[in-house]
């Protein structure tokens, strides 16, 4: 039995290597932009699920691990900047509120599937106008759910954080080792 994470996330492989040092990824191709659901969270959990058992479907017998993860500002879903316009309007809405990450966890082995979903909650301080320009003018924001990296430099705009770290990061490490031990 082999370990199969599908999805290309650098922060992801990191993360997953803190629970298994080995294991593969393959990439799905799910179209994200099909996928609907009533709420930030079930959205998040469906993508999960969709890319989840599109791989596994090729790798039966691996357990496979799909993930996907949004940002909920008031009930709008903010997922990865198409452009910096579109990162500056995030990063407007979220200045000075709380707003939730959600990850969707679903791991697969033929045809046992297990999925939650991780909730964290994230209180960012106003950010200054220039500030959000900066930092939309460096790499960071463009490639992450929010468009911003609670890792990187927008650990300057966190207040406070309820829940999961990690989570918010994109995997929820201790959640997804527990549900990975009934795969073993």
């Amino acid at each position: 039995m082999s370990l199969v994470l599908a999805s290309g996330s650098p922060r992801r492989k990191e993360l997953l290597s803190m629970i298994c040092p080995e294991f593969s990824v393959i990439t799905s191709e799910v179209d994200e932009s099909a996928i609907t659901a009533p709420t930030p969270a079930e959205t998040a959990l469906a993508l999960a699920t969709a890319k989840c058992k599109a791989v596994a479907k090729e790798y039966p017998e691996d357990v496979v691990i799909g993930c996907d993860t949004v940002v909920d500002c008031g009930g709008e879903i903010f997922g990865k900047p198409a452009d910096r316009a579109d990162a500056v309007r995030m990063l407007h809405a979220l200045s000075g509120k709380a707003h939730q990450v959600h990850t969707g966890v679903c791991v697969c082995q033929g045809d046992v599937c297990k999925s939650f979903v991780a909730t964290s909650t994230v209180r960012f301080y106003p950010i200054e106008e220039a500030t959000i320009q900066a930092y939309a003018d460096t790499p960071e924001p463009y490639d992450k759910a929010g468009g911003y990296a609670i890792q990187g430099t927008a650990a300057l705009f966190c207040e406070g954080i309820d829940g999961c770290y990690y989570n918010i990061m994109g995997l929820p490490v201790s959640r997804l080792a527990r549900l990975l031990r009934e795969f073993r």
